[in-house]
C-alpha cells in the first residue's frame, strides 16, 4: 500500500521541477478569480492506476479545489470513460494538469500492461511476477500499479530476499562442494527468517539448487521444453520462477510448463504511457 505522505512528497518534487517560480502563461492570461470543472478522461482502453498522485497535485496547488474520484486504481476503463472530475480554481487545474497526467499515464500503462500478461497466463497456476527493473525512485509505485494489474509483486530491494544469481555464483567457483551449496548455507545462517532464491542456467544447477534446500529456483532463459525438465527435477521440492525474455505470444507456452511464478521486467521497464486527458468542460 503506497502512504499519503509518500505520494504527496513525490508530487511536490514534480510540481517544484514543472512550475518552478511560477507557470507564466497561466498567471498572464487567466484572472485570479476564474474559476472551472475538468474531467480526466481515457483515451483509450486501459487498467487505471495513481488516481491518488492526481488528485494530490491539484489539492497541493490550491485547498479551493474540488476532486471526485470516478473509477478506483485497478478498475478496467473503457475508451472515452472519465476517471476523475476536479473543480476550482482555474489556475490550480491548469497548472496541475500535466503533473498529474504524467503520474496516471505511466502508472496505468503498467497496469494495462500487467493485465495483458496477466490474462494471457489464464488457464495456468503460474503467477506473473515483477522485478527490480524499475525507474530509479518509482519502484514502490510501478510495483503498485502491477499489483493494479493483478501481478504479484517479488522482492522490494535487494534487503528482503536472498536471490542468489550467476554473478553471484561465479565469485563463489571455487567452493566446496559447489558454489551453490556454500551460497545458500551462508545465506541461512546469515538471514534465517528470509527465503532464498536461486538462479539456475543449467538443469545440473536447478539439480544442486533443490539439493541445496533453496525455496525457489528462478530458471533463467530456458525452452518451454527445458522448463518442463526442470519443474520434473525439482519435483516439489522447491517453487520455480520462468525468466528471460517472456513476451506475451510466449508467457501462455511457458505458463503451460507448470512452473509456479513467471518474472517480466518488460511491464515496468517497457511499458507505453496510456492515452488520458485533461478536458475543460
Amino acid at each position: 500500500m503506497l502512504e499519503d505522505a509518500e505520494i504527496r512528497a513525490a508530487v511536490r518534487a514534480a510540481l517544484a521541477e514543472d512550475v518552478g517560480p511560477g507557470d507564466v502563461t497561466t498567471l498572464a492570461c487567466i484572472p485570479p478569480d476564474s474559476r472551472s470543472t475538468a474531467l480526466m478522461n481515457a483515451r483509450r482502453p486501459l487498467v487505471l492506476a495513481g488516481i491518488a498522485f492526481a488528485e494530490a497535485a491539484f489539492r497541493d496547488l490550491s485547498p479551493g479545489v474540488s476532486v471526485e474520484r470516478l473509477r478506483a486504481d485497478g478498475d478496467p476503463v473503457p475508451e472515452g470513460a472519465p476517471v476523475l472530475r476536479v473543480s476550482g480554481p482555474t489556475r490550480a487545474l491548469l497548472t496541475g494538469e500535466r503533473v498529474a497526467l504524467n503520474f496516471v499515464q505511466h502508472l496505468s500503462g503498467v497496469a494495462t500492461l500487467t493485465a495483458r500478461f496477466v490474462d494471457a497466463l489464464r488457464g495456468s497456476k503460474a503467477k506473473l511476477l515483477d522485478t527490480r527493473k524499475t525507474t530509479p525512485g518509482w519502484r514502490r509505485f510501478e510495483k503498485h500499479a502491477v499489483a493494479c494489474g493483478g501481478g504479484t509483486n517479488h522482492r522490494v530491494g535487494l534487503f528482503d530476499l536472498v536471490l542468489i544469481k550467476d554473478n553471484h555464483l561465479a565469485a563463489l567457483a571455487d567452493e566446496k562442494p559447489n558454489a551453490i551449496a556454500a551460497a545458500v548455507a551462508r545465506a541461512r545462517r546469515l538471514y534465517p527468517l528470509l527465503k532464498v532464491e536461486v538462479e539456475a542456467d543449467t538443469l545440473a544447477q536447478v539439480a544442486m539448487a533443490a539439493e541445496a534446500g533453496a525455496d525457489i529456483i528462478l530458471l533463467d532463459n530456458m525452452t518451454p521444453i527445458q522448463l518442463l525438465e526442470a519443474v520434473g527435477l525439482v519435483a516439489g521440492r522447491a517453487k520455480t520462477e520462468a525468466s528471460g525474455g517472456v513476451t506475451l505470444d510466449t508467457i501462455g507456452a511457458i505458463g503451460a510448463t507448470g512452473v509456479d511464478y513467471i518474472s517480466v521486467g518488460a511491464v515496468t521497464h517497457s511499458a507505453d504511457a496510456v492515452d488520458l486527458g485533461l478536458d475543460f468542460v
